[in-house]
Parts: structure tokens; sequence; C-alpha cells
């Protein structure tokens, strides 16, 4: 596993990774950059590969920092899946819920993050169809509303 602090680019988080995490990564990355709106970003972020929505998008953050939509990361004992959409959106989150439930496989959760093993432990087609479902613009007028709150 990575030392998050050390990595700073795409090669070096997969560099990181031991092979079997290495290719579960890689599929899981494959759905999330296939099923993307057009506009986001990869990037590293806090040692994670994110999908974010560029400064020269949408500055305005809270933070200074781009506007996170989806991460993949490596820790300690599981990787990780954030799809921060879920968080706010109860239909996404029932969505995901059920794409777990009919594919017959255990969903194991944070609020926004999913932990697993192997690609085989998610529901991918359901994962590339919320990663799809969220243009940017649309998630910064999320993001924007959040804010106002």
């Amino acid at each position: 596993m990575p030392r998050k602090a050390l990595v700073s680019t795409v090669a070096d988080f997969f560099a990181g990774l031991p092979a079997n995490r290495r290719d579960a990564v890689e599929r899981v990355r494959d759905v999330i950059r296939s099923h993307l709106p057009p506009g986001y970003e990869e990037a590293i972020g806090k040692g994670m590969l994110v999908y974010q929505v560029p400064l020269a998008t949408y500055g305005d953050t809270h933070n200074g920092h781009p506007l996170w939509y989806v991460a993949l990361a490596s820790e300690k004992s599981y990787l990780s899946l954030h799809l921060l959409p879920i968080y706010g959106s109860r239909a996404l989150a029932d969505r995901l819920a059920s794409g777990f439930q009919a594919a017959g496989k255990r969903l194991d959760r944070g609020k926004a993050c999913i932990h697993f093993q192997s690609a085989d432990d998610l529901p991918l087609e359901c994962i590339g169809a919320i990663v799809a479902s969220i243009p940017i613009e649309r998630w910064i007028e999320i993001a924007r509303a959040a804010r106002r709150r």
C-alpha cells in the first residue's frame, strides 16, 4: 500500500499498489472513467485517486481545493470507493443498495464510501450508472446549495 503522503501522481498511486489491489482498482477505475460525465478530471488528492471538478470550472469551493465527485483509495485492510453523490441523495443510496441486493453482493459502506477487497465484490454496472447520473453542472449546483445551508 502506498503511503498516502508520498503519492502525488496517478502513476505513483498505481506503482505503490500490490498486484491484487492494482487489478481491482484498475477494473473499478475503468468503470468510473467509462461512465464519468464530461468535465470531471482524474487527479490525486490526499493520496487517493479522485475524480473532481477542476478549479477552473468551479473555484469557489469551501476549502479552495477542487470539488470531489468520486474517489478510490487503498486503505490498510480494504479498498474504498467514495461515491459522494450517495451521501446527499436518498434515491442514489437506495439505488446502490438495490444494485448490491440484485447482484447478491454484500454492501459494506460508510456515509459515502464502499469498502471492498475485489472488484468482484461490487455491482459494477450499478456503480457505473451512479457515476453517470450527475453531470458536472448539476454537481456544482448541489455543492452551492449545500454551502448555502
